[in-house]
């Protein structure tokens, strides 16, 4: 790293100085979408066992009563285990937002989910600090993406293939910096705060297709909250620890690009540039061109799912690697397994949260045509680099008919094939469907496409957070 870059200082001077009139409105149009996925994804995260249990965990261990519980019928629980629930309920469904980046040496989609975290930690510290103006929530979330992205984006790819979880990892620095701008850290405590979120990071990938993977968001929303939290009380950190030889993203992934470092935060937003990608499908990253190429397939051609003989998956490693599960038993597993991906896909015609249940994935339909699926890793592919998703899907018909389907590597959801607002409302009435009746769908709905423009946004949590069932 260059002698003259000190990251640590640059997210600090930063954090401190960011405003909501500096926000571009491009920036600001992109911040709106991905809160109101989030919170979509916050209600549909309820649905799953996980979120229940640490829900029941949160009410047993009590506490001071400073954040409104997610399914806890309006109670509320210290603002640490509150942002557990949430960050965890964000990501149970990985449906969550992705990093977007340009870099080829970065596989596409393996960098961070970054709304999740700064999301929680500002709706959490708001709730505990009594700040309610949805301008600084939006201030504060923006502050938290930027530096968690920038992190991301800067550190070495290395960071993710030895087996860290970025949501889990620099996650935490972005539910850190969304807090501590809601509380109006600065100076040392800032700095405290960020070597403090820096020695709680963590998150590794062999739990990937478990309860605990969602759980790694919840954690890094949990640690940002404390590390800014305890800050305040006056706990000291290293005041450098983005930074040198023992500092985060050397010990994690072996240092930064000091060319990237070098021009700073916010030059642009990375929310701007190179964007964010809002995920059409809850499972990997990915998976969800190929899911695209096979549906197009099936529709085209009308396929029968009882003449299908075979379904060979052609890909590189950056796919065939994370998504580790040959056949997938229960829900999770299925979200990193391109058998049982496909398989929804010829069988259902779509992948929401009604396919990802046990009883489905578990169920013989699914477990027959899984084993009609085959992934072989091909070569050409792999030798094109991993900037790109790209695959070839060859569906063989029991009358020797076989029909061919490369994947189109514009990721749709991202920033060169973007959902349309209406695209965006759809899928958040997918994530709530059957979870809050409809009229309270529509008034989440609406509030959170303009919560940055709302005085008083204490309504709004208290119906998001209350209107699905309690778990006492």
């Amino acid at each position: 790293m260059k002698k003259d870059i000190n990251i640590t200082d640059m997210a600090v001077s930063f954090v401190e100085t960011f405003q909501y009139e500096d926000i571009p409105q491009e920036a600001l149009e992109t911040a709106r979408r991905c809160i109101v996925d989030t919170v979509g994804l916050y209600i549909a995260g309820t649905s799953e066992d996980v979120v229940k249990i640490l829900a029941r965990e949160a009410l047993d261990e009590g506490g001071n009563p400073e954040a409104l519980l997610l399914m806890g019928g309006g109670r509320k629980v210290p603002g640490s285990k509150a942002a557990r629930v949430m960050g965890t309920a964000g990501h149970a469904h990985d449906w969550d937002d992705t990093q977007v980046s340009h870099d080829p040496d970065h596989h596409y989609g393996l960098l961070t989910h970054p709304s999740v975290p700064p999301l929680t930690g500002a709706l959490v510290a708001a709730q505990a600090e009594g700040v309610t103006s949805g301008r600084a929530i939006m201030t504060a979330f923006l502050a938290g993406f930027e530096v968690e992205t920038k992190v991301s984006e800067w550190m070495q790819a290395d960071h993710y293939l030895r087996g860290h979880h970025s949501s889990g990892t620099v996650g935490t620095l972005g539910a850190c910096v969304a807090a501590a701008k809601i509380m109006g850290l600065k100076g040392d405590s800032l700095r405290h705060a960020i070597g403090m979120a820096a020695s709680f990071a963590a998150g590794i990938r062999c739990n990937f297709g478990t309860m605990t993977k969602p759980l790694h968001v919840g954690r890094a929303a949990e640690n940002g909250v404390t590390a800014a939290r305890l800050a305040a009380r006056g706990v000291t950190a290293d005041p450098t620890a983005l930074d040198g030889r023992w500092g985060l993203p050397t010990v994690m992934s072996g240092g930064v690009s000091a060319d990237k470092a070098a021009a700073g935060f916010a030059n642009p937003l990375s929310i701007v540039s190179p964007g964010v990608s809002i995920k059409p499908y809850p499972s990997g990253i990915v998976t969800h061109q190929s899911m695209d190429a096979l549906l197009e397939l099936v529709k085209e051609h009308d396929v029968d799912p009882a003449k299908v003989t075979s379904i060979d998956f052609f890909a590189g490693s950056n796919i065939l690697n994370p998504i580790r599960y040959a056949v997938a038993k229960n829900h999770l597993q299925a979200k990193f397994s391109m058998a049982a991906l496909l398989s929804m896909i010829v069988l259902y015609r779509q992948a929401g949260r009604q396919q990802f249940t046990d009883e489905v994935v578990a169920g013989d339909a699914m477990q027959d045509m899984q084993a009609r699926v085959h992934t072989h890793l091909d070569r050409h592919i792999e030798s094109i680099g991993f900037d790109k998703i790209r695959s070839r899907i060859e569906l063989t018909l029991e009358d020797g008919q076989v029909l061919v389907k490369e994947a189109d590597d514009r990721y749709r959801g991202g920033p060169a094939k973007p959902m349309s607002d209406d695209d965006l409302a759809d899928k958040f009435r997918a994530c709530t469907a059957g979870l809050i009746d409809p009229s309270t769908q529509a008034a989440i709905l609406a509030q959170t496409q303009r919560i940055d423009e709302s005085e008083d946004v204490s309504a709004l949590l208290s119906e998001v957070m209350g209107s699905v069932s309690s778990v006492a």
